[in-house]
């Protein structure tokens, strides 16, 4: 097993006009696994193919454990890839597949059975050994590519959205089972995907990537608490961060009819950018619903005394998942009409047509400068 480190590894293809990865730095400990996500075209794949020496490296460098592989060829990295489409052998058996790397290091014919058993073992393939690809599904092939790399035993594993090709049941019980392989494996593992719940419910820790450059590396659950921008707060958790630009006000923001407390650090911060609004970030399960002048984290405004506390949302449409129901509903600021998202009771759901008023429970709004778009403190 080994670390890996980007340190401010770049790539800049010809002809562009700006680095698709820019200066990226992540330090990933031994038999971590690290997922890297982003929309597509934010430098995650790039980034994959640049730790296995498929792209170039045109400044910075990558080392795996204590040797820099910057430049050396993909067969000299003890790495193992796992890509998006399988890229089995159509014409050979699951065991040929998998033990096709084996046998182009020159390994003996004994060894190599030995060490696919083993790893069929641990996918539950064995009774698949002798098929072709064609004879599979979708889950059962990925698993098989899943095995071509354990074989091999590398120093890394690099997986490139693995499970982009599976229906949406098979997706959920293949990155379990896969996370759960990592584990055992303790294999370092470097994982790539555009879901941001694949994200937060397989790595140890997450990497989100924008136009190239790092947002913010940390573990799921800080960056779903503490996210460290406006687009790490909007593109992490399911559904989004609600955003909502609001002036700021003696004691706090105004949030409709409210005062929402805000820490004077971040309204500091905010007047030392000159900014007169901030942005408010609030998940939906972090609203409450309040009544005609009531709400235990916000105050009336002295302006509307007679109004409902809270910002008034028009139901548009109500999901009920069981649990858990979800209003989608817009609301008014400043004339204009923004989309917002609260999760309620499922006994409790509003019907559709109607307005309800939120305000965000106690400590559980983010802020953000409107300038930069950062988090401030407090």
């Amino acid at each position: 097993m080994a670390t890996v480190s980007f340190d401010k590894a770049t790539r800049v293809y010809p002809g562009a006009d700006k680095p698709a990865v820019d200066a990226l730095d992540i330090e990933i400990a031994d038999g971590e696994f690290l997922v890297l996500v982003g929309p597509s075209g934010c430098g995650k794949s790039t980034s994959l193919r640049m730790l296995a020496g498929l792209e170039d490296v045109n400044a910075g460098a990558i080392r795996i454990g204590e040797r820099d592989v910057t430049h050396l060829p993909p067969k000299d990295r003890d790495i193992a890839m796992v890509f998006q489409n399988y890229a089995l052998y159509p014409h050979m058996t699951v065991a040929d597949n998998m033990g096709f790397a084996l046998k182009i290091a020159g390994v003996n014919k004994a060894e190599i059975r030995q060490k696919v058993e083993e790893a069929a073992k641990i996918l539950d393939l064995t009774q698949y050994l002798d098929r072709k690809p064609k004879a599979l599904s979708g889950g059962q092939r990925q698993r098989v590519a899943m095995g071509r790399a354990i074989v091999r035993e590398p120093q890394v594993f690099l997986m490139d959205e693995p499970l982009s090709n599976l229906d949406a049941k098979l997706r959920v019980s293949t990155r379990t089972q896969i996370a759960s392989l990592q584990r055992r494996l303790g294999i370092t593992t470097v994982y790539v995907t555009h879901d941001q719940v694949e994200a937060m419910t397989m790595g140890d820790r997450v990497a989100v990537l924008k136009d190239g450059l790092l947002q913010q590396v940390d573990t799921p659950r800080n960056m779903y608490d503490k996210p460290a921008n406006l687009f790490v707060a909007g593109f992490i958790g399911s559904p989004a961060m609600n955003l909502i630009e609001v002036p700021i006000t003696d004691g706090g923001v105004k949030f409709g009819n409210s005062v929402v407390p805000v820490g004077r650090e971040a309204l500091q911060s905010a007047a030392d950018k000159g900014d007169r609004t901030v942005t408010v970030g609030v998940r939906p399960e972090h609203f409450d619903v309040v009544e005609l002048n009531g709400g235990a984290s916000a105050t009336l405004s002295k302006d509307a005394e007679d109004a409902p506390a809270g910002l008034a949302v028009s139901v548009n449409v109500v999901e009920e998942t069981g649990a858990d129901g979800f209003i989608y509903g817009t609301v008014d600021v400043d004339g204009e009409s923004k989309d917002l998202v609260v999760r309620v009771s499922s006994r409790a759901v509003p019907e559709k047509g109607s307005t309800v008023h939120v305000v965000p429970q106690p400590g559980e709004a983010h802020v953000f400068s409107t300038s930069t778009g950062e988090r401030l403190a407090g």
